[in-house]
């Protein structure tokens, strides 16, 4: 284990965090909120000075593998959350460190879930870095390191698959860090667009600047106590295109910056995403529209912002879909497991590793009735290898796991099973809201501590596509030989 070559990269995620600090701490002092912009500077500079101070001098052996590649991305992950809580505890606007470690984690993970009863009541400051943490965790923190700090012999590659969304990372462009700057500029670039549009829809700067944040990360932080009700429908509907847009994976961006509309027109996961957010849209429309009672377009357009806003696993909301006919309900847990596309900012099961499991029961059946013929998995147009497979298959029975196991433990808070399934679909998710009372009108704060440590690491075990988080209990991991 190069333990060198790990406290080196975890040191310049404590440089990236702390000079981030510096957009928050600048909207305290707009805002006059001059404590919270002492506890922003004096948390920015320290992460900033230690840095600096560990990555001084460069390992010598800076060579590692895939076990240090997945701890390196775990380990980060937990750095990067335990010092983001600290200007929520310090300031003692969340005065509990568990409360404000659930917050930031949920804001990193780009999760949405909060503790949190009045938003309004953290400031300006605080709320700017609640929602800029989605914008920093959507594409992936390392990923921005590795735009800064080219690793070269293929090591960064490793990095780059523990901590992308999808059953498999390809490279857009031969070098690694190219292609990890080719994924910033596109989401910075569809950031900005984003924000400029918001303004254009007469939304409030700041508001158009933290629900972009929330937006292009895919998070769900809301800034008023109202969510997101209180906006215009323009805006509302404006919010959900770019959730949809930011739910596409990456590289059908890449190819239609590069011209090759061909080939981004032609995704088969990007068609199925689609064509789940069409279905669903209309089957909640006509589920609901009756028992609203304010008409066929009004149920259609809440319905589609909701549908939007749960495959993407964003968590944004408009109206309390906690009080939907239970169908429309089922849809939403389905939207909450199946997410968005791999390679996107969202999380979720994937469609990709849902296209290949139906692929895969397919191929069994068809191979039950026709023993003797040769049938593979395709996706894309290109036959999968088998390890790809056996790895989606391998998540799934992870991923069960964990579900089960988090259910079971929280369980022992009392509460009814639709809470708890809804709580650990929405966290593990990294959805947001839930169903009952986690549902879009409450918050996570009726948990024990206990319940929300289980929920911390179910949120970066979603975000970072559970092994990196699982490696990190194996004994084997920190064994000297493997």
């Amino acid at each position: 284990m190069n333990f060198s070559m790990i406290v080196y990269i975890l040191a310049w995620v404590l440089k990236i965090e702390g000079a981030s600090m510096i957009l928050p701490l600048l909207c305290s002092l707009i805002y006059k909120e001059n404590d919270i912009a002492l506890c922003f500077f004096i948390i920015g500079t320290a992460s900033v000075l230690l840095g600096y101070i560990l990555t001084a001098k460069k390992p010598k052996k800076i060579a590692f593998y895939a076990r240090e590649g997945f701890v390196i991305v775990a380990a980060c992950w937990v750095v990067l959350s335990l010092v983001g809580a600290l200007p929520f505890f310090i300031s003692g606007r969340i005065p509990h460190y568990i409360d404000a470690l659930f917050e930031i984690v949920s804001g990193f993970t780009t999760t949405g879930s909060s503790v949190l009863s009045d938003v309004e009541a953290l400031g300006k400051g605080l709320l700017f870095w609640r929602s800029f943490s989605h914008w920093i965790g959507g594409m992936g923190v390392l990923v921005l390191v590795l735009t800064v700090l080219p690793l070269g012999g293929g090591y960064n590659m490793m990095i780059m698959k523990a901590e992308s969304p999808g059953p498999e990372v390809t490279k857009m462009v031969p070098r690694v860090a190219d292609t990890a700057k080719a994924l910033y500029k596109i989401y910075f670039i569809l950031t900005i667009i984003m924000i400029l549009v918001f303004l254009l829809s007469g939304m409030p700067l700041f508001d158009a600047l933290c629900i972009g944040f929330g937006t292009a990360g895919t998070g769900g932080f809301a800034i008023r106590n109202s969510g997101m009700a209180d906006y215009s429908m323009l805006s509302q509907f404006l919010i959900t295109i770019f959730m949809i847009l930011f739910g596409v994976n990456f590289n059908v961006y890449y190819l239609i910056q590069r011209k090759k509309f061909s080939d981004a027109f032609h995704s088969e996961e990007a068609r199925g995403y689609f064509i789940i957010i069409a279905a669903s849209t209309l089957f909640i429309t006509f589920n609901i529209f009756q028992s609203i009672g304010k008409g066929f377009l009004f149920a259609l357009h809440h319905a589609f912002f909701t549908v939007g806003s749960i495959i993407t696993t964003t968590g944004f909301s408009t109206l309390d879909f906690n009080e939907w006919a239970v169908p429309s309900q089922m849809v939403i847990l389905f939207l909450m497991i199946c997410g968005a596309c791999a390679g996107s900012t969202g999380g979720g099961l994937k469609v990709s590793r849902l296209i290949i499991l139906l692929k895969s029961l397919a191929k069994e059946l068809h191979l039950i009735i026709h023993p003797e013929a040769i049938k593979k998995v395709r996706l894309e147009g290109k036959c999968l290898d088998h390890s790809v497979v056996r790895s989606v298959s391998t998540y799934l029975v992870a991923y069960c796991f964990i579900y089960m196991i988090s259910i079971f433990l929280i369980s022992f808070d009392g509460y009814d099973f639709l809470t708890n399934f809804s709580a650990i679909s929405a966290t593990f998710n990294n959805i947001g809201p839930g169903l009952g009372k986690v549902g879009p009108l409450s918050n996570f704060s009726v948990y024990s501590y206990f319940s929300k440590l289980v929920m911390i690491f179910d949120m970066l075990a979603g975000r970072l596509e559970i092994f990196p988080m699982l490696i990190l209990f194996s004994i084997k991991t920190w064994k000297k030989t493997n």
